[in-house]
């Protein structure tokens, strides 16, 4: 009995747990090729945002070239007041600069990002939290 009980608890926080967590946003790799600069890369990415997703703050190892194919989308970049941009809007961000993307409430968005990066290092990585 105390183990069917331990067993019904455990899968109540599990599903609680799951239900808690905030919807991700989704990363396709379009491309990826070789540049003529050395030991650089260029990246191509479809990235697909639910109602309530977002990157999380994090960096690239290179610029990063985008455009919204889908809007609204909130671009808050360190140090700067965030800024929301519309369909077919354009944003670059520079190298190792600390940034987080997402919807707007309770919105979908989709964004089209090319990585000019250094070859080999991921796409991103975690920044510290504020």
């Amino acid at each position: 009995m105390a183990g069917a009980v331990t067993t019904a608890v455990g899968v109540a926080l599990m599903l609680g747990t799951l239900a808690a967590q905030a919807p991700q946003f989704k990363r396709t790799i379009l491309q990826q090729k070789d540049l003529s600069a050395p030991g650089r890369e260029a990246v191509m990415a479809a990235v697909e945002f639910p109602a309530g997703s977002e990157t999380g703050r994090h960096t690239h190892p290179g610029e990063e070239i985008s455009f919204v194919e889908a809007g609204p989308f909130v671009l808050e970049v360190d140090g700067q007041p965030a800024k929301t941009l519309q369909t077919g809007e354009p944003f670059f961000v520079p190298a190792g600069v600390i940034h987080n993307g997402h919807p707007e409430a309770g919105k979908t968005a989709k964004v089209v990002a090319t990585y000019v990066i250094e070859k080999g290092k991921p796409v991103s990585t975690p920044a510290p939290a504020k």
